[in-house]
């Protein structure tokens, strides 16, 4: 154990970037759970990370707002893709949102075939790279998520189905970048499973504290033993999600 590593400067940023992807994967995960579309959280964020590839394949490395706009792009495409299978072949679309997470999958793979350093960039997209987050990344970061809100809030009555996928598929695509394709989907579907079955104030509140204590103890516990942030996180996420569950059932029971 390092008491030392406990640096505010390192993990005051990679907090603050787990709070702000908890904001909107709460509620969008409790939509994505009661639409029964578990997966298409990690098939388009595999997709907007299969557009992070593309932009490096292309030499854009260098270039942060061309690989935002490339990503944004290869999800926004994906997710509208998502969005027709789910009116035409809704029966079937769970399995289609799973084919089309492993192409995206496989397709990075074979884009990262020639790179000397496709083992690493692709780990980086899974797992990511939470403990390098700086405060100046965050402010913009913010700002699209309170105008994806903003969005929901606003139109989801009036243009629900396409509205969503186009919100999920932009904070996906912001998300990704931030802290990888694991934490992604924990973050959307752990704290939105463990309060399904509550109403949305009681669900959307619960949901967030199981989000806060799991970044919250996943990078301290990252910190003091060493561990890889993203994995470690994705498990204390899971500890959070299922004490709280059980808390709750606790004291329903009695």
């Amino acid at each position: 154990m390092n008491l030392d590593a406990l640096d505010i400067s390192i993990l005051g940023p990679a907090f603050a970037a787990g709070l702000l992807v908890l904001v909107t994967h709460v509620p969008l995960g409790r939509i994505v759970l009661a639409r029964g579309i578990i997966f298409i959280d990690l098939a388009v964020a595999q997709i907007a990370g299969l557009g992070v590839i593309a932009a490096h394949s292309l030499g854009w490395e260098a270039n942060p707002w061309a690989i935002q706009a490339i990503a944004a792009l290869a999800a926004l495409l994906g997710s509208a893709g998502l969005y027709l299978l789910g009116r035409y072949l809704a029966q079937v679309q769970e399995a289609l949102i799973g084919v089309t997470f492993v192409l995206a999958a496989t397709a990075g793979i074979l884009l990262l075939a020639h790179n000397p350093h496709g083992g690493e960039h692709l780990k980086e997209l899974l797992s990511g790279q939470i403990l390098w987050v700086s405060w100046q990344q965050l402010l913009p970061v913010a700002l699209i998520y309170l105008l994806l809100i903003s969005t929901w809030i606003l139109l989801r009555k009036r243009a629900n189905g396409i509205v969503f996928y186009l919100v999920f598929a932009l904070s996906v695509t912001l998300s990704v970048q931030l802290i990888g394709v694991y934490l992604v989907f924990a973050s959307l579907i752990i704290p939105a499973l463990s309060v399904r079955e509550l109403n949305r104030n009681k669900g959307l509140a619960l949901g967030w504290l199981v989000g806060v204590l799991g970044y919250a103890a996943g990078l301290t516990a990252s910190a003091l033993w060493d561990l890889p942030s993203g994995p470690l996180i994705v498990w204390t996420l899971a500890a959070s999600g299922l004490l709280v569950w059980t808390i709750r059932r606790a004291v329903t029971m009695e």
